[in-house]
């Protein structure tokens, strides 16, 4: 049990640590309305991930798929999911010059901020899973709580989990702007929103490869106990 809470925490922070969410949110967080629209962002966020692990884990029930180590859904799923997040991380970390200017999407996040709240939910929802590394990841995480065969009431824990671990990076800026102001919150919101314009698809970059290595090797592995078995 503490190997899958490891694991769902090392894949939640990858998960949440998403510029495009975070830039979004902390567009909202220094605009109007900002308590009330942070929240049902922060929300929806949390209820698309619980969904769609939800709709993942109803459907490997279903099918009866096997997540144990060496089992072919396992290993593809390592392998796929690995090959992924090792081209973004690539991508990122091999592309200093284009890191160091203003991301292209900040224009179209300042557009998104500016939608009416039902539609920035849309938005938001479409954004997260219509993202190959996010889906990818969402998946891997449900055959992880497939493969662990927990009883009906952990399986549920296991996603309210995962999906709190990976709203993590959105919940601290709205707790701020909850708890201390607005007015009081507003520097350090600037300062972060500079930091993840500069710096975040480097740090995106990092993250990825570092998850792609351990996939990689959990998927060597697994073709090793599949040749053994």
């Amino acid at each position: 049990m503490l190997h899958l809470v490891g694991e769902l925490t090392a894949f939640g922070m990858v998960l949440g640590f998403s510029p495009l969410h975070l830039g979004l949110l902390l567009l909202l967080l220094l605009g109007t309305e900002a308590r009330s629209r942070g929240t049902w962002f922060v929300l929806g966020w949390v209820v698309t991930t619980a969904t769609a692990i939800a709709l993942m884990l109803s459907v490997g029930h279903r099918l009866v798929v096997t997540m144990e180590m060496g089992s072919a859904h396992r290993t593809g799923l390592d392998l796929v999911v690995a090959g992924a997040l090792l081209g973004i991380g690539l991508k990122e970390l091999l592309n200093p010059a284009e890191a160091e200017l203003p991301p292209g999407w900040i224009a179209r996040l300042e557009r998104f901020s500016a939608m009416p709240v039902a539609l920035l939910l849309l938005t938001s929802t479409a954004l997260e899973l219509a993202s190959p590394d996010e889906l990818l990841l969402l998946a891997k995480t449900a055959g992880l709580v497939l493969a662990a065969s927990l009883k009906p009431v952990d399986e549920v824990s296991a996603v309210l989990l995962f999906s709190l671990i990976s709203s993590l990076f959105l919940l601290v800026p709205l707790l701020g702007v909850l708890f201390v102001g607005e007015s009081l919150a507003t520097t350090g919101l600037k300062s972060a929103r500079d930091l993840l314009y500069t710096k975040g698809q480097r740090l995106v970059g990092i993250a990825s490869l570092a998850i792609a290595i351990y996939l990689g090797w959990q998927g060597i592995a697994g073709l090793q106990v599949g040749l053994t078995s």
